[in-house]
């Protein structure tokens, strides 16, 4: 700017260099908005689709809504398409305790996405497929960009990333997996689907991840309660300061 007036000036051309200061002066009254949406997060509260009601309201914390998601229609959101019954969506660590201690001997399928990643929107449709031809079967859906502490504090650092978890056995298996290595999770839920005897209540988080969200700051737990853990849901409760 100062060698456009100097420009002007040079040239004769008057009342450009008291213009260009007249709009810096402007500049620093009104300085330009920046959009910071990661701090001005809106909470989402359209929850309509989610069929699966059978977890306690208290544990359900409300979801938020980040930049990469703002930007889209709620018919561009393709990771509410196709969701079936038995597929609920995670909204704090303290929903997805109480989820896994009320699964009984189900078979449960912890989903990490992001709604920014390919490879989760390519593997989203057939991962629907699966829930519904596997109906037994517990997919719960974790948004990592929502969720970006607790998945931290689970070790979840590669998307889409996979955890099976079954009644008194708590996780069974984890690993990565793509539309090009879907066997790998045809596998898991075929090995791990099977009907079987209860051994007793669901385990759920060991004591090893309950520590790592309480670490982070995701749950507040009664730290002497983790050498004598035992994932019951009323145990869970009286560990919960």
């Amino acid at each position: 700017m100062d060698a456009i007036s100097s420009l002007g000036t040079n040239h004769g051309i008057s009342g450009f260099s008291l213009f260009s200061q007249e709009i810096q002066s402007k500049s620093k009254l009104s300085p330009i908005m920046s959009l910071d949406l990661k701090e001005h997060s809106m909470p989402s509260t359209d929850f309509t689709n989610q069929t699966l009601t059978a977890f306690s309201p208290s544990s359900v914390a409300p979801a938020k809504t980040t930049s990469s998601s703002i930007g889209m229609s709620r018919g561009m959101r393709w990771w509410e398409k196709s969701i079936k019954q038995n597929m609920l969506e995670i909204y704090s660590a303290n929903h997805l305790v109480d989820s896994l201690l009320n699964a009984g001997d189900r078979l449960v399928v912890l989903d990490f996405y992001s709604p920014g990643c390919g490879g989760c929107k390519s593997l989203h449709p057939k991962i629907c497929q699966l829930a519904e031809s596997n109906p037994n079967v517990m997919f719960l859906k974790v948004n990592q960009e929502e969720l970006r502490t607790m998945c931290h504090g689970l070790n979840v650092h590669v998307l889409p990333f996979f955890k099976f978890y079954r009644g008194a056995e708590g996780k069974l298996c984890s690993f990565s997996c793509t539309i090009a290595t879907i066997n790998k999770f045809k596998k898991a839920l075929d090995k791990h689907g099977s009907e079987r005897s209860s051994l007793g209540p669901a385990k759920g988080l060991d004591a090893k991840d309950l520590a790592a969200l309480v670490s982070v700051g995701e749950l507040k737990l009664n730290p002497n309660s983790f050498e004598n853990y035992q994932a019951t849901e009323e145990q869970y409760q009286k560990m919960v300061l």
